[in-house]
């Protein structure tokens, strides 16, 4: 069983504090010759496959290296634009690799805020007063739990959905958080969370209920 990912959003919808434990690795890598077979843009930063499928490329894929070297960003490893790059003939045959590109910080911290409203519309729309709101979302690969405090602290959990014992799992995450966090003179409330303690007894618990296919009672 995997569990992909843990975040935690303070009161106020901010993320103060993400880790990913585990991050699907879906890439291609081929060879073109010119002129490339895919259409490209520029999109937040990164390059990305805009129209055009083949061989386990996929439309919103990003450019993840050219000839090797991993780019940074919109711009090849020596700095060149990609687009421009790739318009050269001279530069062909060009090796490519293909993939989902990983969420940058400001996407996550977007991804929270929209969760924290999501929550609050579940809750409001609920036809019984007292709504705990948002417990979990389904998807095909994936489920997202989720726990919030009486003190509105937000705990979210990516896992398999086979993957049991989740709310025991989360309501573990909230122990660590009040004993590593809370109980560290140098922590703030509502800020985000830079403790090595926290951190470890987190990766931790991760890795129990990982190997367990659970972790105690609940599903």
């Amino acid at each position: 069983m995997v569990i992909f990912s843990v975040y935690v959003v303070n009161k106020a919808g901010g993320l103060i504090y993400q880790y990913d434990n585990y991050v699907p690795r879906t890439e291609v890598e081929k060879t073109f010759s010119y002129p490339l077979d895919l259409v490209l843009k520029h999109h937040d930063e990164k390059v990305i496959v805009s129209f055009g499928q083949r061989d386990g490329i996929k439309v919103g894929h990003a450019v993840l290296s050219i000839n090797g070297a991993d780019v940074l960003g919109k711009n090849t490893a020596d700095g060149k634009d990609i687009l421009e790059y790739l318009k050269d003939p001279g530069n062909y045959p060009v090796s490519i690799r293909f993939g989902r590109a990983r969420l940058s910080s400001n996407e996550k911290l977007m991804l929270a805020s929209m969760f924290h409203s999501l929550f609050a519309i579940g809750s409001q729309l609920s036809p019984e007063v007292g709504s705990s709101g948002i417990e979990m979302l389904e998807t095909d690969v994936f489920k997202l739990h989720c726990f919030q405090t009486l003190t509105g602290i937000k705990f979210i959990v990516l896992a398999d959905p086979r993957q049991s014992g989740i709310d025991a799992l989360l309501k573990k995450i909230y122990e660590i958080y009040s004993d590593f966090a809370l109980k560290n003179p140098f922590y703030s409330l509502e800020m985000p969370i830079r403790c090595e303690l926290f951190d470890q007894n987190l990766k931790s618990s991760l890795e129990v209920a990982e190997k367990a296919g659970n972790f105690g009672a609940g599903s």
